[in-house]
């Protein structure tokens, strides 16, 4: 089996590359990437001279670019991960991520169509359902929830899942999609909240909280999205969607302070800052569906998962610590510096 897996330098990209390396030895991984400032060659050095890798740079709005890596590789299976995802870069710059997220996905379906791709997955967010309110813990999100996207980011990749249904009417391109809750653990960019949590306390920094750390997440450790996903490559039923839920409802002030109590550091570094525009309160998953259909349940509990990460993190400064050092700490100090 050839898949080529989109975005596969970012974070939940290359954990899926080594994840199917691991599970499914013998398929060939290529991995696209263009490199942007989230993508980071390092991360995939482990893996660069397996053969049964290959890494392949090309921005996926480049539509000649695209279509020759489909005419070389030959990819019986995508999994489209590629995307801007940073709901504030996303209010400062709407623009980019119309074009990435949107236009990009529709450059891939349209070489995922002519050269006869057998699975296009879309890697999606449940970020595209809104938000829930704080006082209903009952209410979760299921995939007939409506579409109503707060943020530039969350309807940039709603306007592409619609896209990919459209695909699957119109033209019969073979999709699935996917809605996942946040994802936390290896490689994940500093700019998010765990890891950026994590280095700021290890420099004994402010951490910069927006509002009152009252939103609510559910949190997903990385391996347990990945696994999904190839639970639905497998028996997923083609021209559905499946929400991936870890059952770890955190409160950010809640995760920000259990990364301290780890580490040891008082929680006097928890700094309050003007809160996010649109900043959505909850966001909660009901990930029946996938259980039922596929048999995938979450087994990675939050409490293990951020020991887990945090223990990552301490052990591979070196990665994180080359990406701060750089252009990123340009962008830190004008989202944070005057809040």
């Amino acid at each position: 089996m050839r898949i080529l897996v989109t975005g596969a330098a970012g974070f939940i990209g290359s954990n899926f590359a080594f994840y199917m390396m691991k599970e499914h030895p013998d398929y060939d991984i290529i991995a696209l990437d263009a490199l942007t400032y989230a993508g980071n060659m390092e991360t995939l050095a482990p893996v660069m001279d397996e053969p049964h890798f290959r890494f392949v740079r090309c921005d996926i709005t480049d539509r000649e670019g695209v279509r020759n890596v489909f005419r070389e590789t030959e990819p019986e299976i995508v999994v489209h991960f590629a995307a801007e995802s940073h709901v504030d870069r996303s209010i400062e710059d709407p623009g980019l991520f119309l074009r990435t997220n949107i236009l990009g996905t529709q450059t891939l379906m349209d070489a995922a169509r002519e050269f006869g791709v057998k699975r296009f997955h879309q890697v999606g967010t449940d970020e595209v359902y809104g938000d829930l309110p704080l006082d209903r813990p009952d209410l979760c999100f299921t995939e007939e929830y409506p579409i109503q996207a707060s943020s530039p980011y969350s309807a940039s990749k709603a306007s592409a899942d619609l896209l990919v249904m459209a695909y699957h009417r119109t033209y019969g391109l073979p999709v699935t999609i996917s809605r996942c809750s946040n994802n936390y653990g290896p490689y994940q960019f500093p700019e998010k909240l765990i890891p950026l949590m994590i280095a700021n306390a290890l420099a004994d920094r402010p951490l910069p909280l927006y509002g009152t750390g009252k939103n609510v997440r559910d949190w997903l450790y990385v391996e347990d999205h990945c696994r999904a996903i190839d639970r639905i490559l497998e028996d997923g039923r083609v021209g559905e969607v499946y929400n991936i839920g870890g059952h770890n409802e955190r409160s950010n002030l809640d995760v920000v302070k259990a990364i301290l109590h780890q580490l040891g550091k008082p929680e006097s570094l928890i700094t309050f800052v003007g809160d996010r525009k649109g900043h959505d309160l909850r966001y909660a998953i009901d990930p029946t569906k996938i259980q039922n259909e596929l048999g995938w349940v979450p087994t990675t509990r939050f409490e293990d998962g951020i020991s887990r990460t945090i223990d990552w993190y301490l052990q591979n400064e070196s990665w994180w610590k080359n990406i701060i050092s750089g252009d990123y700490m340009k962008y830190y100090e004008k989202m944070y510096g005057n809040r």
